[in-house]
């Protein structure tokens, strides 16, 4: 698995022995994004799908829109203490058209693995304005299709399974079909990257899909729902009180506690169809 995963010691104890054994855990390192040379974030996330995950946050963050919008994308040099790259450092070269980042978002932050609204000034400043409008969508999912959706972002993820340390992202077309599944340490990384693989296959907007999420939905995970211009978004745990409301402001249907056979709708319940 590479850099995804790593070996460490771990003194495992229980009622009966106590034993020193290797541990696979999941890789945590820090990812620069520049725009045009210039740094905007730091994210810690897992290594992989790396020109995604910045695609995916640049197109939530109002930055681009389109796969036009990318000119090139490369990894910077970054050498490590043994003197290689350690890929850690992504520039993105955007198309003579797109205007330089807003200033909200060349803010210099930090953003952890765990919350990606962190270090933002205010949550004006990531109430951005959408390019694809989720609240006139027509579309429609049954409740069946909708309620075997996370077992199966669960089968794809492989790193987890080995770990137990990485949250999941998923993108389904409404009849059920799984179009594309990624993993992170960071809820908010892996939905950038299922919106990045979208952004370079040219499928954006993203419209009559749905996001499912293996957590809680927050208020960040809607808003990346509402710029890609995904309909619906699920999420296995609970939402928060922002996301409710954002939903509901901006038209998009939000499920949560999808587990078993039973859900609960708290916008827009009239995509889902028994």
């Amino acid at each position: 698995m590479g850099r995804v995963t790593a070996r460490r010691p771990v003194r495992h104890v229980s009622a009966a022995t106590t034993v020193q054994r290797p541990e696979t855990v999941a890789v945590e390192e820090p990812l620069e994004i520049r725009v045009d040379g210039t740094p905007i974030s730091v994210t810690m996330r897992t290594p992989g799908s790396d020109f995604e995950l910045a695609q995916g946050f640049l197109l939530t963050e109002g930055v681009i829109g389109r796969r036009d919008d990318v000119e090139t994308i490369r990894y910077c040099s970054g050498a490590g203490e043994d003197g290689l790259n350690t890929y850690n450092v992504l520039d993105i070269t955007t198309a003579p058209s797109v205007p330089a980042p807003d200033v909200e978002v060349t803010r210099n932050f930090y953003t952890t693995s765990s919350c990606g609204v962190c270090g933002k000034a205010s949550l004006d400043a990531v109430r951005l304005n959408s390019r694809y409008p989720v609240g006139d969508q027509v579309m429609q999912v049954s409740a069946d299709v909708l309620t075997g959706m996370p077992d199966r972002l669960r089968a794809a993820q492989k790193v987890f399974a080995a770990t137990g340390g990485l949250h999941g992202a998923a993108l389904f077309e409404a009849g059920g079909l799984l179009l594309a599944a990624r993993e992170d340490i960071g809820r908010h990384n892996a939905v950038d990257k299922v919106i990045g693989w979208a952004l370079e296959n040219d499928r954006l907007p993203l419209h009559g899909t749905v996001l499912l999420v293996s957590g809680r939905a927050s208020f960040e995970l809607t808003q990346k729902a509402v710029m890609a211009g995904i309909p619906v978004l699920a999420a296995v745990s609970a939402p928060s009180s922002l996301a409710v409301d954002l939903a509901c402001e901006s038209g998009l249907t939000l499920v949560a506690f999808l587990r078993g056979d039973s859900m609960n709708i708290y916008s827009r319940p009239d995509r889902v169809v028994d």
